[in-house]
């Protein structure tokens, strides 16, 4: 192998590298292990109110941010779980918007 060649060979294998670096995708195993308290209340992209965390209602809901969703929280636990999804407008600061957004990601 001549000089230019191996010049060349060391160009490609340092630029594939730098590029596989670059791109890297974190692995499953570590995606999944941080998002398992969303994904274990999250079923075919609904989330259960009466076992979600406020964290993974906040992140599902739309509108619902973390205030509204300790709001959800709290009334859950002050009252037992939800019977009908309706239920939620018992919540302060959930409205018949919020709620009709979320209708279809809201299971009990």
């Amino acid at each position: 192998m001549n000089k230019f060649s191996l010049r060349l060979f060391i160009a490609l294998l340092l630029t594939s590298l730098a590029w596989s670096s670059a791109y890297a995708v974190e692995p499953v195993e570590k995606r999944n292990a941080s998002s398992a308290k969303v994904q274990s209340a999250v079923v075919e992209d609904k989330v259960n109110v009466n076992s979600a965390s406020a964290d993974a209602l906040a992140e599902l809901l739309t509108g619902v941010g973390p205030k509204k969703a300790e709001a959800i929280v709290a009334y859950r636990e002050a009252n037992g779980p939800f019977k009908v999804v309706d239920d939620l407008l018992n919540v302060k600061g959930i409205g018949q918007a919020t709620l009709d957004k979320n209708r279809d990601r809201i299971s009990l």
